[in-house]
């Protein structure tokens, strides 16, 4: 894989390689949504062709205001002058940490581009390991002694990054420890940074989900995107909620100096399928909505499948991820050569063909044998295949599904038996 590159990307690049080479490979590594494209999406990315001015950095009146809305849905109200849209939630999240003074701190283990935007703005990421329950969040305790410890060695904390749901284990942390977490962040006067990507996925839509916005409303920035949700990662829509008030004003105001000179401004096309999807229409909240049973029908199958080949496994609530450890079975996996995270990545792929994306490089321990493995890839190859498996009642029971998670029982089983 390409040096230096992110490590998803460059695994799906290697896929890509292998498949064109005639080697079958069963690809669990990426994050992509793989639903079918809503048509009324395309509507709006054909009716906003006219825009072809740069348009305000904000982002466009009309779009500010339904990104608005969409949070004041759930439980936000928001005005248009707190939200940027930008492409995509990735320039969004690095320009935080650029705007934010002190190092970062992170869930460990944490989506793997958190830890190099930290870096490459110069700051250190220090990782704080979750509770055993759920991930996205850390250990109050442990979150403590890492501030404690950056204070004495001189180091000034400035931001925390949260992911609800989280990737990479699909948990969602429950409301008491977000308000504990919040706690500790206000008393430390960190910068909260909530990445909401995941949060129309979640497996049963009657869960509780508490934002840390609502939490520590006065500290807590707000990202996610259409990516996840609407399969539109190809298009590169992302928002950003910022805290209401003279903080959250002067913190937006930093992040849009760096849009001005890094990207400008959300493509004026973009901008009207932002339009349309933060405005939430019925045809497409049940599109939506169709997705996130899908994702959950086949994570829990997933999900059932590791736990069977032996890991133990934090049962998801959202998104398309489950993260096995494999530490229950360590003694078999070390007769195939997989004794910690990077190899049992290389044992999978080259003696299995399954791809996943070891442990390793999301923060965790490396000596561990834990992995992600991504849900989503699973639905099909073709929008036809996506289109079947989002109207089915049983999608893990369609012949390409149930094959695929056939074959990953069978090779999990042949390594773990």
């Amino acid at each position: 894989m390409s040096a230096g590159m992110s490590p998803n990307l460059a695994l799906d690049q290697e896929v890509a390689r292998l498949r064109a080479a005639g080697q079958r490979v069963l690809h669990l590594g990426f994050g992509e949504a793989r639903l079918p494209l809503h048509p009324g999406l395309t509507r709006a990315l054909g009716d906003g062709a006219w825009h072809t001015a740069y348009g305000p950095v904000a982002g466009r009146p009309e779009v500010l205001a339904a990104v608005a809305g969409y949070h004041g849905r759930r439980g936000l109200p928001t005005e248009s002058e707190q939200i940027v849209v930008a492409p995509g939630s990735k320039p969004l999240l690095m320009a935080l940490v650029a705007a934010v003074e002190g190092e970062v701190l992170l869930p460990r283990p944490a989506w793997v581009t958190y830890g190099p935007q930290a870096r490459l703005s110069g700051r250190e990421a220090w990782g704080v390991d979750v509770p055993e329950t759920c991930g996205g969040v850390p250990d109050p305790a442990a979150l403590s002694g890492t501030l404690r410890r950056m204070r004495e060695r001189g180091r000034r904390p400035g931001l925390l990054v949260l992911t609800l749901p989280d990737n990479p284990t699909g948990t969602l942390a429950p409301p008491g420890l977000i308000r504990e977490v919040c706690g500790i962040a206000r008393a430390a006067d960190l910068t909260v940074v909530s990445d909401e990507i995941y949060r129309d996925l979640l497996h049963d839509p009657a869960t509780a989900f508490l934002s840390p916005a609502e939490a520590a409303p006065e500290r807590t920035v707000v990202t996610t995107g259409l990516s996840k949700t609407h399969a539109l990662g190809g298009w590169r829509i992302g928002s950003a909620r910022f805290p209401a008030g003279d903080r959250g004003a002067e913190l937006r105001a930093r992040v849009l100096a760096t849009a001005s000179e890094v990207w400008s401004s959300l493509a004026g096309p973009l901008q009207s399928v932002a339009r349309y999807a933060y405005d939430e229409p019925p045809e497409l909240t049940e599109h939506v909505a169709r997705g996130a049973r899908l994702h959950a029908a086949v994570t829990q199958a997933v999900h059932r499948t590791m736990t069977e080949a032996g890991a133990r496994v934090r049962s998801p609530d959202g998104g398309f991820y489950v993260y096995p450890d494999f530490e229950p079975v360590r003694a078999v996996l070390a007769a195939h050569g997989a004794v910690d995270s990077a190899s049992l990545e290389r044992v999978l792929l080259e003696r299995a063909g399954v791809a996943v994306l070891g442990g390793h490089h999301f923060g965790d321990d490396p000596h561990a044998l834990r992995f992600r493995a991504a849900t989503s890839l699973l639905h099909g190859g073709t929008d036809r295949r996506h289109r079947a498996a989002m109207e089915s009642d049983d999608p893990t029971d369609l012949p390409y599904i149930r094959r695929e998670l056939e074959l990953l029982a069978q090779v999990l089983t042949k390594l773990t038996a």
